[in-house]
């Protein structure tokens, strides 16, 4: 089998085979393979697509080239739930605890955030003394006490993945529905749960900008979960606008208590009971309709609270935080405004460079070794549709004497426009669509 043959396939858009496939991946992982000729490759993948079948091999071939880890360990049962990323997505934070009052266990592997997306790892680092490195031990003995455990990624899940996308980076190929599922998949694939619910953003600060892409980006993921027989759902969810109010580590972590009180953003609590409802869907545990009731229920009578509480302390944070957030999380109190210039509707949101934004301030990174200062983020106050009149406040800046303020005030006066009508019904509907494996 030699290299250029399987390239020369591809690029007359014929299929390459699983052996082709594994072939490839394997010998570029093990440096048989040099990177033009992978990356030839995969240039051609971009141009000429993968059928289901190539996608589902060259899933697997990536999830195989590291740890697959067994969750048998862990009774009852386990659905997981990715997000593609977004800005103020803190979902985890507070979907987690709230199935989790209902009976489903929920052991995840999380990762940091880089650029406009935060991270659910550095959010979770801003509870003081919350530990995200665990050992495997603590993984399942948390999991099957509290129902609810969240960890760093270990190094050594589906590591083809990370050389690839690398390579990807350097060379345009970033943006392609196969290579993008594939990626997410061998990952999800590579931890042993019972299903997977997927939120898949769309919208100016998702990486699939607009919703047709994000629905074949959707179904290429539910078609690879079906080939490995895992329950999924897939739902497709608005970013053209911060989801929630509050963007940066603590923020987030305050709005995600808040939201467990009953106190949160419609949006925010709506995704999170509509995430909740296909998770225990899925689980069996309970019919969607049921679902919802009992999630809403568990939120008024104080057991997702609960399960937090005992959670933040089973990995060594400070409990404190769920009765008095405001006390016990960094938040700086130094606070910036960004006003109206003028009246009107806010129309358009570039969610995007709200994002870079609050990166600028401090509360993300342009590098994996940047440090992250938790006390900083925006509090965006006026969404899409919203009346302003000229003065009024958009958003809070909570800053740092290191946060570049100046940058992120250009930004967020470049992201929102300010017009004479409100924008339509399609660009503030929450969810677009629901795909159901199996269906």
């Amino acid at each position: 089998m030699r290299p250029v043959d399987i390239i020369h396939k591809k690029r007359n858009g014929e299929v390459n085979t699983k052996e082709e496939i594994e072939f490839m991946i394997n010998g570029y992982v093990n440096g048989q393979i040099p990177d033009y000729q992978i990356s030839a490759w995969l240039m051609a993948i971009y141009f000429k697509g993968m059928t289901k079948e190539e996608r589902y091999y060259l899933t697997m071939v990536m999830r195989d080239s590291g740890d697959v880890i067994d969750l048998s360990g862990i009774k009852g049962i386990k659905i997981d739930k990715h997000s593609t990323g977004g800005v103020g997505d803190k979902t985890t934070l507070a979907v987690g605890p709230l199935v989790a009052s209902a009976g489903l266990k929920v052991s995840k592997l999380s990762g940091r955030g880089l650029g406009h997306t935060g991270g659910t790892i550095d959010k979770l680092e801003s509870i003081p003394g919350f530990k995200t490195a665990i050992s495997k031990d603590e993984f399942f003995k948390i999991a099957n006490e509290v129902g609810m455990v969240v960890a760093g990624q270990t190094g050594n899940i589906a590591p083809a993945d990370k050389k690839i996308y690398a390579l990807r980076d350097v060379t345009a190929t970033v943006d392609e529905i196969s290579l993008i599922s594939a990626s997410i998949m061998s990952k999800k694939l590579a931890v042993g749960s019972d299903g997977i619910v997927l939120d898949v953003k769309t919208g100016s600060g998702a990486f699939m900008k607009n919703v047709e892409d994000a629905v074949e980006l959707a179904k290429s993921m539910v078609e690879i979960a079906e080939l490995n027989n895992r329950k999924i759902v897939a739902l497709v969810t608005n970013m053209d606008q911060p989801l929630g109010d509050n963007i940066g580590n603590s923020l987030e972590v305050l709005e995600a208590i808040e939201t467990l009180k009953g106190k949160g953003p419609e949006d925010f609590t709506e995704l999170c009971i509509e995430l909740g409802a296909n998770m225990l869907d899925l689980s069996g545990l309970y019919s969607y309709e049921e679902a919802r009731k009992v999630l809403k229920e568990n939120i008024d009578n104080g057991k997702a609270l609960e399960i937090m509480k005992k959670w933040i302390k089973a990995q060594g944070g400070d409990d404190r935080v769920v009765d008095e957030p405001e006390n016990i999380l960094p938040i700086s109190d130094k606070i910036m405004e960004f006003k109206a210039e003028k009246d009107g509707f806010i129309s358009h949101i570039d969610t995007e460079k709200v994002g870079i934004a609050s990166m600028v301030l401090g509360a993300g990174r342009k590098k994996k070794e940047d440090e992250i200062d938790f006390s900083v983020g925006i509090k965006v106050l006026k969404k899409l549709g919203s009346k302003v009149k000229k003065g009024d406040v958009i958003a809070k800046l909570y800053v740092s004497d290191k946060s570049n303020v100046e940058e992120a005030m250009r930004l967020l006066k470049e992201s929102y426009e300010i017009s004479e009508n409100p924008p339509g019904k399609m660009k503030m509907k929450l969810i677009y669509e629901k795909i159901i494996g199996g269906k």
